[in-house]
């Protein structure tokens, strides 16, 4: 078995306890401390009479010992392990420690997370596939130097050709920044639009680590409810009128989140009206533009013609897998230099392997072959888990069927503790997002439940839960 970290134990040879016991004692102490935990591998005898400096006979000896307590094992032609049962020799917490620490680490069997895509539907072995083909390639040496910060070249030119065609904007590639994920695009686009003393209006209820983005930028929120059809427009006006430091404003005007709402075309002319009158930035995540059920998707604020101040975000994570970090964004020129410059700063460049597979991927028509079937997957999952509330809560919620997306959006009719609701189901190891996790300040009243990575039993099962408590 492989032991590839040296034990570190400090010894003092002038002391009057013996070699042995010192190794004991500090051996007990390492696993009291959660430094080893049940099942470590300590190394072999030999190996840490070497490292210790001392006679092999004063490790077995000590080894002795620590099995004789119980606090080691040691298996036949394997080597001597901490041992399982320590719940049984370390004291254990306190009932409120225990308690506590059970709520928090539990792990649950069902979750309604905030919308992500089924990883099983991932198009692994063909990714995979075009990673191992990059380094069989005569020029893959090209691939291993230092290149843009901006990213690949030819994935950013695939990338502006799928904007302007798919999504109506006019780009070049030149004008767009490839990240590692749509929260560091996030990242990047506060600190080119804000600075400290700066505001930014927020959907609220809305997307948190987008506005601890804008926060460490310097900026103060500025919350903005979110209607039927999006963000509410006359509050966006008053707040103009009362502060001259607002410089941006944050929207997911595709379906919002957490509500699934689309910003109305009326809107969203006013609100690229008021951005050209006031100078601020429109800065849009359009996280999940693919998964659309109905007609095409609504086109991005940031494809109109007359819009001068924005910074688009888009994201392949959604498309393949979340752990796949990949994302862009697209603003203009001025922007893209200032972007650039900062990504440099915390990032030189991007995982070019990993993006010319993404590319390998989307030049041989993977990627839209597996967002065709995952579509047609999501809109069947969609109207079953339709189904289940009609079912189940009916008369006990209100939602809106959602044309895309990932997630529902459902808000109880009685008052109710929506947070007491998120503990209860907690604690029957059904997991969903709190609704703190959305809200400015007061609590938002609503769940948003994400169905696409769960089966029919798993959606039938968390609904009936949640019916329970309702």
């Amino acid at each position: 078995m492989l032991r590839p970290w040296p034990l570190e134990i400090q010894l003092n040879k002038k002391s009057d306890k013996a070699l042995y016991l010192q190794i004991a004692d500090a051996v007990i102490e390492a696993i009291k401390t959660e430094k080893l935990v049940s099942g470590n591998a300590l190394p072999g005898s030999r190996q840490l009479a070497g490292l210790l400096n001392v006679n092999r006979n004063t490790i077995i000896e000590a080894l002795d010992v620590l099995t004789a307590e119980g606090w080691l094992v040691t298996i036949d032609r394997k080597g001597t392990f901490v041992t399982d049962s320590l719940a049984e020799i370390i004291p254990k917490k306190t009932k409120k420690e225990a308690t506590e620490n059970t709520i928090e680490t539990a792990k649950s069997h069902l979750v309604f997370d905030d919308g992500f895509p089924d990883s099983r539907l991932a198009p692994m072995g063909d990714l995979a596939r075009a990673y191992r083909e990059i380094f069989s390639r005569k020029s893959r040496w090209q691939l291993m130097g230092y290149s843009s910060e901006q990213g690949n070249l030819e994935f950013r030119k695939s990338i502006a050709q799928m904007l302007n065609f798919k999504r109506g904007m006019s780009i070049s590639h030149n004008q767009i920044c490839i990240t590692r994920g749509s929260q560091m695009a996030m990242y990047l686009a506060a600190h080119c639009a804000l600075k400290t003393g700066d505001a930014i209006l927020i959907e609220n209820p809305g997307y948190k680590p987008a506005w601890e983005a804008f926060e460490n930028a310097g900026a103060a929120l500025l919350p903005v409810d979110v209607q039927q059809d999006g963000l509410d427009i006359q509050q966006i006006e008053k707040y103009l009128q009362e502060h001259q430091n607002i410089r941006a404003v944050y929207v997911t005007p595709h379906h919002q989140f957490p509500t699934t709402v689309t910003l109305s075309l009326k809107k969203r002319l006013r609100l690229i009206e008021l951005s050209n009158q006031f100078g601020f930035t429109i800065i849009e995540d359009d996280y999940d533009n693919e998964f659309h059920f109905a007609h095409r998707p609504v086109l991005p604020l940031s494809s109109f013609s007359g819009l001068q101040n924005y910074i688009y975000i888009g994201t392949f994570s959604k498309i393949v897998a979340p752990a796949l970090r990949i994302g862009y964004l697209a603003t203009s020129s001025e922007n893209i230099h200032k972007i650039a410059k900062h990504r440099k700063i915390i990032d030189v460049q991007g995982d070019n392997i990993m993006e010319e597979a993404v590319l390998n991927l989307i030049n041989e028509g993977k990627i839209k072959r597996h967002l065709k079937k995952a579509n047609l997957v999501y809109k069947n999952k969609r109207d079953y888990f339709e189904s289940l509330l009609n079912q189940h809560l009916q008369n006990k919620v209100t939602f809106t069927k959602p044309e895309g997306g990932l997630a529902f959006w459902i808000v109880p009719n009685s008052k109710i503790d929506v947070l007491q609701v998120h503990e209860k189901l907690k604690l029957q190891g059904i997991q969903l997002m709190s609704p703190k996790k959305f809200s400015y300040n007061k609590t938002v009243k609503g769940f948003r439940l994400g169905y696409a990575s769960l089966s029919e039993q798993q959606m039938e099962e968390g609904i009936k839960a949640l019916s329970k408590l309702l």
